[in-house]
C-alpha cells in the first residue's frame, strides 16, 4: 500500500512539474520538468557546495575580477541577459569548466593554466553560458540522475538524513555527460556570443586544440564530461569560414591574459605564503 501511495504521489509530482519550454538557443520546444525559477533556486542552494567541492575560489581578487569581467561581457550578449550570472575560478587542478543551473559558471586552475589568451577564456565561458541558457544541465540531470533525485534535492532541508540526497545532486552536476547535440549547440552558440562580445572566434578552435594535445599526454578531466574535440574542431573551423571570415578588430588578448592570469597562477598560493609567515612569526 505504501509503495502504491508513493508511486501515485511521485507520478503526480512529475505531471505537476513537467511541461514544455522553448529552448532560446535552438528555438525548439523541449520537455522541462522545472521552471527557470527552480533552476535559479537550485543553483543558489548548491553552487556554494559545488564550489567547495572544486577546492574553493582561487584567493586572488584581481584574477577573479578579470574572469568575471570576461564572463559578464559574454552574458550581456547571450539569449538570456536578464539572468544573474556568476563566474569564478576555482582551485581544482584538473582542466575543466562547469555550468551549474541558474547562471553559475566555474573554471578550474588546471584549465586556466593551459589557456593562452583572453579570447580562449571567452570561448570556454561562452560555451558554458550556452549550456546555462539552453538549460542543458537540468535536462541532462533528469536523464542521468533521475527525476526522483532531483525532486529530493529540490526539497532537501538541513536534516542529517538529507545529506545523501544533496551529495548525489552535487556529484551529478560534477560528472554530468552532455549529449553530442548539446555540446555542438553550446560550441556554436558560445562562438556567436564571443564574437558579439568582441573576441576572435579562433580562440575557441585554439582551445579545442590545446585540450586535444593535453589528452594525448594524459587523460584530462574535461573529457570526462565533454566529448573529444576532433569533430568539434572541424565544424568550428567551418563555421568561422562561413560566418566570420574577414572580420577584423576582434580581440585576442594574449598579453592581458598572461599578465592577469598566468603570472598570478605561477606564484605560490596565498595559503602557502600565509603558512610560511605564521611559521616565521612563531620563531
Amino acid at each position: 500500500m505504501r509503495r502504491t501511495v508513493w508511486a501515485a504521489v511521485h507520478l503526480g509530482l512529475v505531471v505537476l512539474l513537467s511541461g514544455c519550454a522553448i529552448n532560446p538557443v535552438t528555438g525548439d520546444e523541449e520537455m522541462m520538468f522545472f521552471s527557470p525559477e527552480k533552476d535559479i533556486a537550485l543553483g543558489r542552494k548548491y553552487a556554494p557546495l559545488i564550489e567547495k567541492e572544486l577546492g574553493g575560489r582561487i584567493a586572488d581578487e584581481n584574477l577573479q575580477n578579470y574572469v568575471n569581467r570576461i564572463g559578464q561581457r559574454i552574458a550581456r550578449v547571450c539569449h538570456q541577459p536578464d539572468l544573474s550570472y556568476h563566474f569564478a575560478a576555482v582551485e581544482e587542478e584538473g582542466a575543466n569548466a562547469i555550468a551549474v543551473p541558474g547562471g553559475y559558471v566555474y573554471i578550474t586552475r588546471g584549465l586556466l593554466k593551459e589557456l593562452k589568451s583572453e579570447a580562449q577564456l571567452a570561448a570556454v565561458l561562452g560555451h558554458e553560458v550556452g549550456h546555462v541558457v539552453a538549460r542543458d544541465t537540468m535536462a541532462a540531470m533528469s536523464r542521468q540522475v533521475g527525476m526522483t533525485a532531483i525532486l529530493a534535492a529540490a526539497a532537501v532541508g538541513d536534516a542529517p538524513g538529507n545529506v545523501t540526497r544533496a551529495t548525489a545532486f552535487i556529484s551529478g552536476v560534477l560528472t554530468l555527460q552532455y549529449s553530442r547535440e548539446d555540446e555542438e549547440d553550446a560550441d556554436k552558440t558560445g562562438m556567436t556570443y564571443m564574437v558579439q562580445a568582441g573576441y576572435d572566434p579562433n580562440g575557441m578552435v585554439e582551445t579545442m586544440k590545446i585540450l586535444q594535445e593535453l589528452q594525448t599526454l594524459r587523460p584530462i578531466e574535461f573529457f570526462s564530461t565533454h566529448p573529444n574535440p576532433e569533430r568539434r574542431i572541424a565544424y568550428l573551423e567551418e563555421r568561422i569560414a562561413r560566418r566570420h571570415a574577414g572580420m577584423s578588430g576582434l580581440k585576442v588578448g594574449a598579453e592581458e591574459y598572461a599578465e592577469r592570469v598566468l603570472a598570478p597562477l605561477s606564484q605560490p598560493r596565498d595559503r602557502v605564503n600565509t603558512q610560511i609567515q605564521e611559521e616565521w612569526g612563531t620563531k
